[in-house]
């Protein structure tokens, strides 16, 4: 099992360049990064690729601050104000190296139990989805008709049932990574490099039989992607009180290699 995780951007939206890169925000005295490798020590896994671009040396600083720099290995885009496709395209080796493969958003506060419902799913490939429905064009949408993935984007465009939304995290089985990151690259290799990454999954799921992807439902559980001032407030006020306390060091589980998960 390998992680990839974005974390490149320069957060624009959040609108304050005193700000840190997203995942360096700091909660409970701990950043974004400290928690995600936390949780992600405590649930067995081992590998990380981390996409870097602004900022990167900060990113770096804090990787040896908590002791992850075994853990974690860096793959600079230095094309970081590209599309996020970019960054997406930088993790081929993650994608391509016959593994399952865990993707998940650097800027997501979230609970572990979110993390662990993705890793315990018995479905390969899986996407995690809050029917607590944001209105809006800006949330990725599951689409579900007869409970079975449709579409899947910002504007959907098949008809569906219902949606819930995408919270940023997901997992696909070897066969799908390569199928995934192949999409992302002819999306690279057409100049579309302006593209959402979104747009490169959601060809493979157009693409594949009916069932091949599988939802997780997290509604409940506590949440947020923080890419607005607005984001961040929630995260502060209603989101990080909520959560279930860090996993310390002596809770990780023994596991016999670094292909554990």
């Amino acid at each position: 099992m390998r992680v990839g995780i974005l974390a490149a951007g320069i957060g624009q939206r959040l609108n304050d360049r005193a700000l840190p890169p997203k995942i360096l925000l700091p909660f409970g005295g701990e950043t974004l990064l400290a928690r995600h490798i936390a949780i992600l020590r405590r649930c067995g896994v081992r590998r990380v690729d981390l996409v870097v671009g602004y900022r990167a040396e900060e990113i770096a600083a804090e990787l040896a601050r908590i002791g992850a720099e075994d853990m974690v290995t860096t793959r600079h885009n230095p094309d970081y104000r590209d599309g996020s496709i970019v960054s997406f395209w930088t993790l081929r080796e993650a994608f391509n190296a016959g593994d399952s493969v865990v993707f998940m958003d650097g800027d997501v506060l979230y609970d572990q139990r979110l993390m662990r419902r993705l890793l315990d799913s018995a479905h390969a490939n899986c996407f995690l989805m809050d029917r607590t429905i944001e209105e809006g064009e800006d949330p990725v949408k599951l689409c579900l008709r007869d409970g079975v993935l449709v579409d899947f984007h910002k504007r959907p465009q098949l008809a569906h049932d219902w949606w819930g939304e995408w919270i940023g995290f997901c997992r696909f089985d070897p066969e799908i990574a390569g199928k995934v990151w192949a999409a992302a690259d002819r999306h690279i290799s057409a100049g579309r490099r302006g593209a959402i990454y979104e747009d490169a999954i959601r060809d493979v799921v157009l693409a594949e039989a009916p069932g091949t992807f599988g939802i997780e439902d997290v509604t409940g559980l506590p949440w947020v992607e923080i890419d607005f001032p607005d984001d961040l407030k929630k995260a502060k006020h209603d989101v990080f009180p909520s959560l279930l306390d860090l996993p310390s060091d002596h809770d990780l589980p023994r596991v016999a290699n670094d292909a554990a998960r």
